[in-house]
């Protein structure tokens, strides 16, 4: 755990304020100029980030919008939801773009590729889906966990999902067959109690260092904890 407790914070930039129900994710866009926030009250909202101000609201899940997140270029936004759907918002317009459904259970999480053509979604359903950015066409389903999919992200190279659940070798010309990555530490998951890299748990967390909401930038992870602490907590993997 970094050893450092920060007692005195810069002040407040601003307040966002619309929403009507908790908070459930936030992102940043690229760029940094916009800031997407999805909601218990069904709504994915976009302000700007130097002012506060409010941009737009997107209206159209039928649920709790469980992530939400930026493709790599900033034109579309992407929210996920327990209504069992992924929805693609043009950025600059708020305007929907695509509904990408066929997941049988609530989605909690989804990520763009490097190159911003793909969307992955992880589901309840115990399954991964593959879409296709621009048209929202489903390119592949990955079927075989055992229990919820809660947290999907690409490697770098575009060519793995890693999820809380193990590792998803896409197929591509140069890659004819799965072959196997090494975890690394921008790999890591918070669920069930554990801080994990992939599959394999490293960390347990007691009662009172368990987060409402987490990050993760490289080695480093950040909670956010129900008293209002946030923790850093640096990890060492050999």
């Amino acid at each position: 755990m970094l050893s450092k407790r920060e007692t005195a914070w810069d002040a407040c930039l601003s307040t966002l304020e619309g929403h009507t129900g908790w908070i459930s994710a936030v992102a940043f866009s690229p760029d940094g100029k916009l800031i997407a926030s999805g909601s218990d009250d069904k709504t994915v909202r976009l302000w700007e980030a130097g002012t506060g101000a409010l941009r737009s609201t997107l209206e159209g899940h039928s649920s709790y919008v469980s992530a939400v997140t930026f493709s790599p270029d900033g034109k579309l936004v992407a929210s996920a939801s327990y209504d069992k759907t992924v929805r693609l918002w043009g950025a600059e317009t708020g305007a929907l773009r695509s509904t990408l459904e066929g997941h049988s259970r609530e989605v909690s999480a989804m990520a763009f590729s490097p190159d911003g053509k793909l969307v992955a979604s992880a589901s309840n359903d115990e399954t991964v889906r593959l879409w296709e950015a621009e048209t929202g066409a489903l390119c592949s389903t990955f079927e075989g966990h055992s229990k919820w999919v809660r947290a999907v992200a690409f490697s770098p190279d575009g060519e793995h999902l890693q999820t809380n659940r193990g590792d998803i070798a896409l197929p591509s010309p140069t890659m004819p067959s799965p072959s196997v990555l090494l975890p690394q530490p921008s790999h890591v998951f918070i669920e069930d109690q554990w801080i994990s890299i992939i599959h394999q748990r490293l960390l347990w967390l007691p009662s009172e260092y368990r987060p409402t909401c987490s990050a993760v930038n490289k080695d480093i992870v950040c909670l956010g904890l129900s008293s209002g602490r946030i923790t850093l907590l640096k990890l060492y993997i050999p």
